[in-house]
């Protein structure tokens, strides 16, 4: 796991590894520690929309929406 320092300023940073790790949870692979509700949560703090649980494609089409306008 990596930890991001002053996360306000790395927005774009964590959108590409949330991103990466839904496309490894959509396909099939999981992390022993952390688990697809924190993802979820986590990408619902960066994109604002709350996800249910199993809504990985949704959370992946918001991140690489937030990505796409940050670039």
């Amino acid at each position: 796991m990596v930890t991001v320092e002053n996360p306000s300023k790395n927005l774009r940073f964590q959108a590409v590894v949330l991103r990466g790790h839904l496309r490894l949870l959509l396909a099939g692979m999981r992390h022993s520690t952390l688990s697809g509700t924190r993802i979820l949560a986590a990408a619902a703090a960066l994109t604002g929309k709350q996800y249910k649980r199993g809504q990985y494609t949704a959370a992946l089409d918001d991140i690489q929406r937030f990505i796409a306008e940050r670039a």
